[in-house]
């Protein structure tokens, strides 16, 4: 099974810090309807680690309250590599993973 390069699939770990992947994340959001993102924390600590995932996090809470499709557009391993120079650096890339995703590791 193939999938686009800049898209993450139902694996891939969303939260890089406590390993949850985006079907995990979004099988609860569907389940739990969270009022607000940060409630995302609740499914295996989401969100409360590096705090790199937040914004996709919100991405997705606010994908699914809009009604369209949560889904990550962004290369995983563009992701993990964000990820890794914000654990780094403290800073986030030009463009933070919401929406599009990061574009580079700057």
């Amino acid at each position: 099974m193939t999938r686009a390069a800049d898209k993450m699939g139902p694996d891939d770990n969303v939260c890089l810090c406590f390993h949850v992947p985006l079907g995990k994340v979004t099988r609860f959001i569907q389940r739990e309807e969270p009022k607000v993102a940060s409630l995302i924390s609740e499914c295996l600590g989401a969100g409360t680690g590096c705090g790199w995932c937040v914004p996709v996090l919100r991405q997705l809470h606010r994908q699914h309250a809009q009604g369209e499709p949560m889904e990550v557009r962004v290369d995983p391993e563009l992701y993990a590599s964000g990820r890794r120079s914000y654990r780094r650096t403290g800073e986030r890339p030009s463009r933070d993973p919401d929406g599009s995703g990061p574009t580079n590791d700057a």
